[in-house]
């Protein structure tokens, strides 16, 4: 009986516990749903107003402030740079003058090069126009030893035994005429043939001038292109001399005891 009494007093309290739980469970959820997010309140801060006299202190002073900026900025660009030191200064300077010279040689080089291509050009078109006026003059001597024979040939035709000779067979009863005739074809021929010779000889004469003349041109260009490689040669060898000095300079003599 105790037993049975018992175990329904346990049993009323787990009842009433569990009960109690569901009611407290319902009432937080209720509360939950009940509960709205709250909105988010944005304020503004105060602005800060300064008095009138705060703003055109700060003005001033910002007006200054900017002025004297300015003014050692110009003093800054104004003033003269720190020199650099004397030593690099003349390193430098020794540096740029080594240049210049390297140049001025390089250029003096160039200008001796192209100076040479132009003499060599020369000499090359005077000896063709050498070359080219002894093969005129050969023409023209051939030319005048043909007709020098031609006139030799005429001179021997007009002797009168000759022109008889040759008017023998015209069988006519007038020969002197034909004589006469055949005389003054040959005197006429003569003169023609002379007047070329002249020619020739005017000819000849201008040519051998002329050949003399690019011969001497040919002879000029080769002595200077001549000094121009003997003063190269002998510059290359000053330039290694002063090289060779430079580089193992000669020791300095010792003082001889007293």
């Amino acid at each position: 009986m105790e037993s049975s009494l018992h175990r329904l007093l346990i049993g009323a309290l787990a009842v009433f516990l569990v009960t109690g739980f569901l009611l407290v469970d319902s009432n937080a959820q209720k509360k939950k749903r009940k509960r709205k997010p709250a909105a988010p309140q944005i304020t503004n801060p105060d602005i800060y107003q300064p008095p009138a006299n705060d703003n055109g202190n700060n003005n001033s002073n910002s007006l200054d402030d900017s002025s004297n900026s300015n003014a050692n900025a110009n003093n800054s660009n104004s003033a003269p740079r720190n020199s650099d030191d004397p030593e690099t200064m003349k390193k430098t300077i020794h540096n740029l003058s080594n240049q210049v010279d390297k140049l001025s040689e390089k250029i003096s080089q160039m200008e001796e090069s192209q100076r040479s291509l132009v003499d060599l050009e020369r000499l090359s078109r005077a000896e063709q126009r050498s070359a080219q006026l002894r093969s005129e003059l050969r023409d023209v001597q051939q030319k005048d030893s043909d007709l020098s024979a031609r006139l030799e040939d005429i001179d021997y035709q007009l002797k009168p035994e000759n022109i008889e000779r040759a008017t023998q067979g015209y069988g006519t009863t007038r020969p002197e005429e034909v004589r006469e005739q055949r005389r003054r074809q040959l005197e006429s021929e003569k003169q023609r043939v002379q007047k070329q010779l002249d020619q020739l000889k005017a000819s000849e004469a201008g040519l051998e001038q002329a050949i003399a003349t690019s011969d001497a041109e040919v002879d000029r260009i080769r002595k200077k292109l001549d000094a121009a490689d003997q003063a190269a040669i002998d510059n290359a060898k000053s330039k290694a001399e002063n090289d060779s000095g430079s580089s193992y300079p000669s020791p300095s003599p010792t003082p001889s005891p007293d």
